[in-house]
């Protein structure tokens, strides 16, 4: 397996850096949105120990090749407000896929655009990747909508695509090519 390295990203107002130990607090307070803790590997409001072990596996995907999990920080403050990744399962067909979150407090702000923007333009540029998948539910358009104004577009419904909070819920599709 490749060895990645993590780069830093310029997303205007935001930047995409590694995770450190000083995000404890907001990964912290992403725990307490019980579907983020559903769509990802943070527990339930989590303990500090916890939200440790969320950005030390978050640090591990680029050491075990398997993608590039960011923080999304405020580019004065260095703060962060929410995680987007590029995820590498399919790179040997030459599709990655993103997934992203941010903090409630800081919805509203352009944080995912500016993150998916950045995110999406650097990842089409990786070797042999050529196209770009994201997946959203059909509530969340916010969402979607974002990835709209990234360039991506929706392919289709996938039905009982992801089990979600223990149910197969549906999700929208969305690709973006190079």
């Amino acid at each position: 397996m490749q060895m990645l390295e993590q780069p830093e990203l310029d997303a205007g107002s935001f930047h995409l850096r590694e995770f450190s130990d000083n995000d404890v607090p907001m990964v912290q307070q992403a725990s307490m949105d019980q579907y983020i803790s559903q769509i990802t590997t943070l527990p339930y409001r989590a303990s500090a120990d916890e939200a440790v072990s969320f950005i030390h596996r978050q640090r591990e995907r680029v050491l075990d090749g398997t993608g590039y999990s960011f923080a999304i920080a405020d580019a004065q403050t260095n703060s962060a407000v929410g995680q987007i990744g590029l995820w590498l399962r399919n790179a040997d067909r030459g599709r990655a896929s993103i997934g992203y979150w941010v903090v409630e407090a800081e919805r509203g702000r352009g944080v995912v655009t500016a993150a998916l923007s950045a995110l999406s333009a650097w990842g089409l540029t990786h070797p042999g990747i050529h196209r770009l998948e994201l997946y959203v539910q059909p509530w969340n358009v916010a969402s979607w909508r974002a990835a709209q104004a990234c360039g991506f577009e929706r392919e289709g419904l996938l039905r009982g695509w992801e089990i979600i909070d223990g149910e197969p819920k549906d999700l929208f599709m969305y690709s973006r090519l190079r």
